[in-house]
Order: structure tokens, then C-alpha cells, then sequence
């Protein structure tokens, strides 16, 4: 467990470390979003193909080849010329990564503990979005992106030592194959709907507010987001999952009053402890119910399918109804999936 967490938070180290610095070393938004759409469709596309990878030739050899599609490509974006290939190979990377690492997770911890194992995963994946976005920033703008480049290069590259000593495994068939499809549902549809909050919120706040107001409530959210599926993990059972919910709704909510300090930062604290319940409980209840490589797959996708319609597809709402409104109407569409969550009272379990 300890090397794939190494071995996963090097290469997302590498990826966060350019996320937000090729965007402004490309300069214009044209050039920016095209990066960007280029390497979340690498991603989407590997996600589909794990499961078919991992059952073929296996977790170590798969997330070995991740790390190296994440890593050395970083090298040759200096030529400009490159920078939308080496995006669709690096999102290519990312997604090998995320799935096949969570999966392993499921594979590697027992049953009863599996919840645990998902948390401490969690933070071991969420810590480097928290260095890795601002430090690139930073270094490309006081060092230069060469040597940003390099470092996202080969950070990654770091991770292959500890993938090597992972166990040869490929993944384990289900048992019962009968609650691989139908028990998936809920659980996708809740996290979708969370998932599609947090990129609203996200990509919107920073317009909503001022820059330093959404920069603390951000950090808030990015702080709790791991504090909250470490904790899920050790001691929320299923039952948590609807006052996940309710949570990050209110915090949604309150950002209707985006120019109330204290509403925008308790929002977004609030938003960040329901998210990270939310991603542990769901990716636990759908490792029950499925084979762990199609399940990490779907999970990980609702991810990136949720972020990107909230990114997306809700800006033009945006547009119709202002910041405001906007936010409390997702935080109604979150509320909409509480009764897929079963509704029942929490309880403490270990």
C-alpha cells in the first residue's frame, strides 16, 4: 500500500505541477483551453481502456506505463509546436493512473478495511494538487517554465521504483456478477452530482468573489477535501452518505452570498468535508457491488464527467442567471440525488 501511494502521488505531483502553469505559459485563452481540452480527453479515453489493460497485462505493468506517459513527454514542451500531443499523452497518463491506482487499492486491502484503505489513499492523492498547483505557478513565474518542465518530467519517473515492488496482480473477477450492474447507479449519479458542484465551484468562485476571498475559500475546500475522506474512511459507513450530501448542497448554497466573506469560505469548508465523504463512501459502496477495475473506471469518470459539465455546460447557465442564482440551482440538483442515498440516520462504524 505504501509504494502505490508513492507511486500514484508522484506522478499526480507531476501532473498538478503543470496543470495551471502550461495554461499560462501558453498565454492566450484559445491556446489554453485547446491544452486543456487535449488532456482531458486523454484521460477520458484511457479511463474506458483500463479495465481491458489491467485485465490483460496487469496493475504494476499498467501504472508503470502511466507514470512514464506523465513524465518524460513534460520534457519537450518548450516546443510549442508539441504542447497538444504531449497534453493527450500526459491526460493519457493521468487517467491510467487514477484508475488503475484506486483499483489496486481495492484489490490490495481486505474487505473490512477497505473503506480505511480508500481514505488513506485519498490523502496520499489528494496532497499533491495541494503542492503541485501553487508551486508550479510560482516557479514558472519566478524561475521560468523550463525548469518547471523538468521537474513535472521527472517527478513521475520517481514513481516507477515504487511500481516495480508492487504485487504482479491482474484483477479479481466479482463473485457475484448479478450487483456489478444495477447496484452501480446510485452511487455514480450521487458523485456525479457532487462532482458536477465542485467544478461550478471551482471554476466560477474566482469570478464570483474577489481574488483573495476565492484563493482562502479554495484553500479551505482543497484542505478539507482529504481531512474529510481520511476521516469517511475510518469511521463513516454508508449511512454518512446522505449528510455528505446535504453538506456540500448547504456549502454550494451559501456561496449565493458570494460577496459575504464569511458565507464564501464556510461554504466552500462545508462543500469540501461533504466532497470528501462523498468520494470515499461511493468508491466503497461501488467496490461491494462491482469488479474493482470497471468500478474505479466509472467512478473516476463520473469524476471528470462531473467537473466538466459543472466547468462547461453550467457557465451558460451562468451567464442566464448570474453567480448568485447559478450556485443556489446546483445546490438544488445536488439535493435531488439525497434519496439515492438511502436517507437513513448516520452511524458510526469500525
Amino acid at each position: 500500500m505504501n509504494r502505490l501511494m508513492l507511486a500514484s502521488a508522484s506522478g499526480l505531483l507531476g501532473f498538478y505541477l503543470l496543470f495551471s502553469a502550461v495554461p499560462r505559459y501558453l498565454g492566450d485563452g484559445m491556446s489554453a483551453g485547446m491544452a486543456t481540452a487535449a488532456l482531458m480527453l486523454g484521460t477520458v479515453l484511457l479511463e474506458l481502456a483500463v479495465p481491458w489493460l489491467l485485465s490483460r497485462y496487469g496493475y504494476r505493468r499498467v501504472l508503470s506505463a502511466g507514470l512514464i506517459l506523465l513524465g518524460p513527454p513534460s520534457l519537450a514542451l518548450p516546443l510549442k509546436d508539441l504542447v497538444l500531443p504531449i497534453s493527450l499523452l500526459r491526460g493519457a497518463g493521468l487517467g491510467i493512473v487514477v484508475v488503475a491506482g484506486t483499483a489496486l487499492v481495492a484489490e490490495l486491502i481486505p474487505a473490512e478495511r477497505r473503506s480505511e484503505g480508500l481514505g488513506l489513499y485519498g490523502v496520499a492523492v489528494g496532497v499533491p494538487s495541494i503542492i503541485g498547483l501553487p508551486l508550479g505557478l510560482w516557479a514558472g513565474d519566478h524561475l521560468g517554465f523550463g525548469p518547471v518542465f523538468v521537474l513535472a518530467g521527472l517527478v513521475p519517473l520517481a514513481g516507477l521504483v515504487a511500481a516495480a515492488k508492487l504485487p504482479d496482480l491482474k484483477p479479481a473477477q466479482h463473485r457475484d456478477q448479478s450487483k456489478s450492474g444495477n447496484g452501480l447507479t446510485a452511487p455514480i449519479v450521487v458523485f456525479g452530482a457532487v462532482a458536477l458542484a465542485a467544478g461550478v465551484a471551482i471554476t466560477f468562485l474566482p469570478l464570483a468573489a474577489s481574488p483573495k476571498l476565492a484563493s482562502a475559500a479554495l484553500l479551505a475546500q482543497s484542505l478539507l477535501t482529504p481531512a474529510a475522506r481520511w476521516w469517511a474512511g475510518r469511521h463513516a459507513g454508508p449511512r454518512w452518505l446522505a449528510p455528505s450530501v446535504l453538506a456540500a448542497a448547504a456549502g454550494v448554497g451559501l456561496l449565493f452570498w458570494s460577496a459575504e466573506p464569511w458565507a464564501v469560505v464556510a461554504g466552500m469548508a462545508l462543500f469540501g468535508a461533504g466532497f470528501g465523504v462523498a468520494q470515499n463512501l461511493t468508491l466503497t459502496l461501488m467496490f461491494e457491488r462491482g469488479q474493482a477495475g470497471r468500478v474505479s473506471a466509472m467512478w473516476n469518470l463520473a469524476y471528470d464527467a462531473g467537473m466538466g459539465v459543472g466547468a462547461l455546460g453550467l457557465g451558460v447557465v451562468m451567464g442566464a442567471t448570474g453567480y448568485p442564482l447559478g450556485f443556489a440551482l446546483v445546490a438544488v440538483v445536488v439535493l435531488a440525488t439525497l434519496p439515492l442515498t438511502g436517507n437513513r440516520k448516520p452511524s458510526m462504524v469500525r
